[in-house]
């Protein structure tokens, strides 16, 4: 089963961040947290990895629906979004919403799933 939703950059990581922060909220996300991957390993275990950072991105709206079916739908939000160096590129990564669905089992999670996954890929193809 995929998982994500994955586009492959020929740009600078520090460029795409921050094209990606703008992309996520052009499609009404904003980022609630970023977590330096590479800092952090580096500061924790002395562990020398790319360029590495995970976006916490939240549409609202669709966040509130989605907590409206589920309660325990929060374990999965926000929608994890990842920028990080692959060799002499910048992947960028999203959590699929659909995942949600599949994991809970719930259909009526669908429309907020088909509605995230159209904005983030609306996103993502922003980039390229």
């Amino acid at each position: 089963m995929s998982y994500d939703r994955t586009v492959r950059l020929d740009t600078d990581f520090d460029a795409t961040v921050t094209a990606v922060r703008r992309a996520l909220a052009d499609q009404g996300f904003g980022v609630l947290t970023e977590i330096g991957v590479k800092a952090t390993l580096k500061e924790k275990l002395g562990a020398d990895v790319e360029d590495y950072v995970i976006l916490g991105a939240c549409n609202p709206t669709l966040a509130h629906r989605a907590l409206e079916t589920d309660r325990s739908i929060g374990l999965l939000l926000p929608c994890n979004v990842v920028v990080r160096r692959d060799g002499d590129r910048t992947t960028v990564q999203a959590l699929d919403p659909n995942t949600m669905v599949t994991l809970t089992g719930l259909p009526a999670l669908e429309p907020v799933a088909d509605e995230a996954t159209a904005r983030l890929d609306a996103a993502l193809a922003s980039l390229t």
